[in-house]
């Protein structure tokens, strides 16, 4: 199971709107150098971020993408799920119809299981942990021993 280019990189472009958040609208280009995500694409996943209701876009001078909430009110499966869709491991997870075995079938349940664990880590994990996480890595990055 692979989450794609456009949840992991969603997910960066969120990330730095909650970085900068409270400071203004951010441009593209900013992203952009930050993120190293190609302004085609960025504008893609924005597109699908902001019909999600995730991001708001400010035309004119100034203007750029803000966070439609606080960071903290953002989880990351909101965040995964508006770019991949639902998140099922496997068709007949979510599908009874799919297989003729789903009444019986235990490896079924792994699956389920194993969703459902992915599924709890991302919509307890909100925005604000996240960006939390990168700014301690920051200043352990810049640290300096002697």
């Amino acid at each position: 199971m692979k989450v794609s280019s456009k949840g992991r990189y969603g997910l960066r472009i969120m990330l730095e709107l909650a970085l900068k958040y409270g400071t203004g609208p951010v441009i593209m280009s900013s992203i952009e150098d930050t993120q190293g995500i190609s302004r085609k694409y960025m504008h893609t996943l924005l597109t699908s971020l902001k019909t999600a209701g995730l991001v708001k876009s400010i035309r004119g001078a100034g203007g750029g993408f803000i966070l439609a909430f606080p960071p903290s009110e953002i989880r990351l499966n909101d965040v995964i799920e508006a770019l991949e869709g639902p998140f099922d491991l496997t068709e007949c997870a979510k599908n009874d119809a799919f297989c003729s075995k789903s009444d019986d079938c235990v490896t079924r349940e792994i699956w389920r299981d194993v969703g459902q664990a992915v599924k709890e880590v991302l919509s307890k994990t909100t925005l604000e942990q996240l960006a939390s996480r990168q700014k301690s890595k920051i200043l352990q990055s810049d640290m300096f021993y002697i």
